[in-house]
């Protein structure tokens, strides 16, 4: 069974976890093994004071009762009217599990919810898996592209996806 909720100030070290362990498998081959230690480890730690400012929102998806999912998403700095979907990490151990897949129709639900009908995303232009993922459930690629900068100058191409409900 899957369930969604929001984070809570107990789930910072489960956050840290999926957030970890997606970031090693879909974006640590982009770089050398030092710098992606260092980032795998950082992401871990992270998400503690995320979740104590209560903003943006965090979502958790948890499937038999063991988180496997986050997202967080906020009303967009460059589209006006528009909300961004700022995280969305899947753990590895569930993917393809339909977790990634109920957590995006929920935090698209809460959007709605909150007046929001255009949503957009930023995600490495490539990860096949991530870009698949995102057309599967209703975004389309918007065209724009931008340079990110990971730390230490290991620059990468992101691709924004956008959808309108």
């Amino acid at each position: 069974m899957i369930e969604c909720r929001r984070a809570g100030a107990d789930d910072g070290n489960v956050l840290g976890e999926i957030h970890a362990a997606a970031w090693e498998r879909a974006y640590a081959p982009f770089f050398e093994a030092e710098f992606a230690g260092r980032a795998v480890e950082s992401r871990r730690t992270r998400w503690h004071e995320r979740v104590a400012r209560a903003t943006p929102v965090i979502l958790v998806a948890e499937l038999g009762g063991r988180p496997q999912a986050l997202s967080s998403f906020a009303p967009s700095e460059t589209r006006p009217g528009a909300a961004e979907i700022l995280s969305f990490y899947n753990h590895p151990d569930s993917w393809g599990s339909g977790v990634a897949a109920a957590l995006m129709t929920e935090t698209l639900r809460r959007l709605r919810a909150e007046g929001f009908v255009e949503v957009h995303l930023w995600t490495l232009r490539d990860t096949p898996q991530s870009r698949r993922f995102y057309a599967k459930t209703g975004f389309s690629e918007s065209g724009a592209a931008r340079d990110c900068d990971f730390g230490e100058g290991h620059v990468l191409t992101q691709v924004e996806y956008a959808r309108r409900d």
